[in-house]
């Protein structure tokens, strides 16, 4: 996937985010509420708050995403991570994990978190690849379909 680009955020890229996020979340769950406030309103809910949103493009399509949400000082929720149907299984996640990875690193975070689902099983492994380890949930998670919670420590 070497003709794959990751780039920031842009407005004109705002569609795009919710329709990857929203491809994924109706193929193995259903769009809960929170996901669409998220989801629809990327610049209110992810990028003022501090976050950053990447897109994996190739050649003029977007075909993947990661947000990094704020929800400490020290950490990101690494979040609405999805790939488009089709371009699944090339390595997309993997170049979209190693530049969210590498921007938390760069802005001095500690740690990277996540909630998912053991349902979605090439996520889980690719987490364990980066070496995030399972940690408790946390009952207050905004997610109804969360059971499974995981970290990355960045920094000793």
């Amino acid at each position: 996937m070497h003709n794959v680009e990751i780039i920031d955020y842009r407005p004109e890229y705002a569609s795009d985010f919710t329709a990857i996020n929203f491809q994924w979340l109706e193929a193995y769950f259903y769009i809960e509420d929170y996901d669409r406030e998220v989801l629809t309103q990327p610049e209110k809910y992810i990028l003022a708050p501090g976050g950053h949103i990447l897109f994996a493009k190739l050649e003029d399509k977007i075909i993947g995403t990661v947000a990094l949400i704020v929800r400490e000082h020290n950490s990101f929720e690494l979040s609405k991570m999805g790939v488009l149907e089709g371009f699944r299984g090339l390595k997309v996640g993997q170049l979209l994990m190693d530049a969210a990875l590498e921007y938390s690193k760069r802005i001095g975070k500690e740690k990277v978190w996540l909630d998912s689902n053991r349902k979605l099983e090439p996520a889980i492994q690719l987490y364990k690849k980066y070496n995030f380890i399972e940690i408790p949930v946390d009952p207050s998670t905004p997610y109804e379909r969360c059971n499974i919670r995981m970290e990355k420590i960045l920094k000793a």
